[in-house]
């Protein structure tokens, strides 16, 4: 039930928030794209590889995440996503060629055009997520968008959320283990009322111990991050429960577990996930300190440009237009870097990141498996337990009740033990399938990102180099007068007539003062030339006189 106080983003926002963080939508729709200078934009177009690729997970493009809304229901506030999945119909016509370009599209094959509209929030997606691994267990389930405390309603953080809960969704309704998962037809059509008594009913089993082993107990309920071993999960609140969650710590302390023939295989599968994690995690820090050295080449190509500017209009005439040349060059290649900071981020660094995330679920499949060989062990040790007990209260006299209640709690023990059994070889045939496909698509997957990297930096060193060639022929043309000569060029200077003794001209002397204007206290001498009064500074001068009144100083 939605909350009476909504705030509303309008379409306008969605797109100028899209645009924002995803750039290469304004080569899609010009008319949402916001205002930007005509170099960025002529560089956009010119640069197709900068826009955004297409991706395995938009062959279920008919499932769509929407409208995000805010609620605030007093204390409470939270944001709802609308939910849309309408497969096309099957056209004969098209049949053939919509096969040949989604293969596996087996949810398109078994629900064409059924048609659903949902409001789920992220706690909803947080179930489906659970569900997934409870039903399909030994699958390796997409991974959901992190959660974040703050800033968790800025219109940037739930853009970025709805992207990553519809990318999460589409590979769902793509993974060949999850398509047909009962949680997932849930999530998908049920209305309010059906959804919560679907949570609620879920939620129940899982404090219950649920009905898997014949009400022995079921598993327990896992941890938000779903990141723990089946006997260190949260274990549930009722006796039963505790009982086995106590069952599978023991048998996980005391290692003696269940063998199987593909126990080895599993354990080079391990090996090979530890492995790949940690050099994954090298490889994407190496990737974000990339993406932020072109950053950082963008902000000082920016500070360059505008130096030259400001040289230029201070120099004025030819030198000064062409200072201003470099500084405009050097503005067009900060645009430039910037937009191959934001592609790096696109093509490089966040399918790494991804890749990582994968690699954690891939952790989490192989953790299902140890959790149903835990189970299925701790259930062989309870019946072994049992056996053992049964055959003494049968040698007790008396003891013949104790003996029946004993011998149908076995009886119910042994059914649990089948179907621990078979959920065990299921989950590890699932796992080995799962790691099969990962390792397949992974590879493919890798090789685009390389290559798509690869032809990125080509076209951008390109452009750069186009950019800074065209300047030089501007620069080479006419000369650059650096004395501030009146516009003066290099030849002129260099045919200009040089001063000689003939053609000098006369040096002008200053008229000669007459001896009355001269002071009385200054001593006439008829070899000295006379100096106007108005040059002499008597506060600046060297010489200084002695007035004649003084005894002694008559001349």
């Amino acid at each position: 039930m939605l909350a009476n106080r909504v705030l509303n983003i309008s379409p306008e926002t969605l797109t100028k928030m899209a645009t924002t963080i995803d750039p290469a939508m304004n080569a899609s729709n010009p008319a949402a794209a916001s205002p930007a200078s005509p170099t960025v934009a002529s560089d956009a177009e010119s640069s197709p590889l900068l826009q955004r690729r297409r991706t395995p997970e938009d062959a279920a493009d008919y499932v769509t995440v929407s409208d995000p809304v805010i609620h605030a229901d007093g204390m409470n506030k939270y944001t709802s996503f609308r939910v849309d999945c309408r497969p096309p119909l099957n056209d004969p016509s098209t049949a053939s060629a919509t096969a040949a370009n989604n293969p596996v599209d087996v949810f398109l094959q078994n629900n064409p055009g059924q048609y659903s509209s949902v409001l789920r929030r992220y706690s909803d997606f947080l179930w489906l997520y659970e569900r997934l691994h409870k039903e399909k267990a030994g699958a390796i389930v997409p991974p959901l968008p992190d959660k974040q405390a703050v800033s968790r309603f800025s219109p940037e953080f739930v853009e970025d959320r709805r992207r990553a809960l519809e990318k999460f969704l589409r590979r769902v309704v793509l993974h060949p283990e999850l398509w047909a998962a009962e949680c997932l037809l849930t999530f998908l059509r049920a209305d309010d009322v059906g959804f919560q008594h679907a949570k609620n009913t879920s939620k129940m089993e899982d404090g219950n111990g649920g009905s898997n082993h014949g009400g022995v107990g079921g598993e327990s309920m896992m941890s938000g991050s779903l990141g723990g071993a089946g006997a260190f999960n949260l274990a549930p609140k009722n006796k039963a429960g505790i009982k086995k969650w106590f069952s599978e710590a023991k048998t996980t302390f005391s290692g003696d577990l269940v063998t199987s023939p593909d126990d080895d295989l599993f354990d080079e599968i391990e090996r090979y996930v530890e492995a790949l994690a940690i050099q994954m995690k090298r490889v994407s820090a190496q990737a974000s300190g990339l993406v932020r050295k072109s950053k950082e080449i963008a902000n000082g190509l920016f500070e360059f440009g505008l130096a030259f500017h400001q040289l230029g209009q201070s120099e004025g005439e030819e030198l000064g237009a062409k200072l201003q040349l470099v500084g405009g060059t050097a503005d067009r290649l900060s645009s430039m870097a910037a937009q191959q900071a934001e592609a790096e981020f696109r093509r490089l660094e966040e399918p790494f990141k991804d890749y990582i995330k994968i690699i954690f679920a891939v952790k989490l499949a192989l953790n299902r498996r140890q959790e149903k060989r835990v189970s299925y062990t701790a259930l062989l040790h309870e019946i072994q337990t049992r056996e053992i007990n049964l055959n003494r209260l049968r040698m007790t006299p008396g003891g013949e009740a104790k003996a029946y209640s004993t011998e149908m709690s076995l009886q119910r023990y042994q059914a649990a033990a089948n179907v621990a059994q078979e959920e065990y070889a299921e989950c590890s045939q699932r796992v080995l399938r799962e790691v099969d496909r990962f390792k397949r698509e992974k590879a493919e997957e890798m090789k685009l990102v390389v290559l798509e990297f690869i032809k990125l930096e080509i076209e951008v060193n390109r452009s750069m180099e186009r950019a800074w060639g065209e300047l030089v022929p501007k620069l080479e043309e006419g000369s650059i007068d650096v004395g501030g000569g009146g516009g003066m060029n290099a030849g002129q200077q260099q045919h200009a007539p040089q001063p000689t003794v003939v053609n000098m001209p006369p040096t002008q002397l200053p008229p000669p003062v007459p001896s009355s204007a001269m002071p009385a206290s200054q001593p006439m001498y008829s070899n000295v030339p006379a100096v106007p009064v108005s040059a002499v500074d008597p506060m600046s001068s060297s010489i200084q006189y002695r007035d004649n009144n003084l005894p002694g100083m008559g001349l």
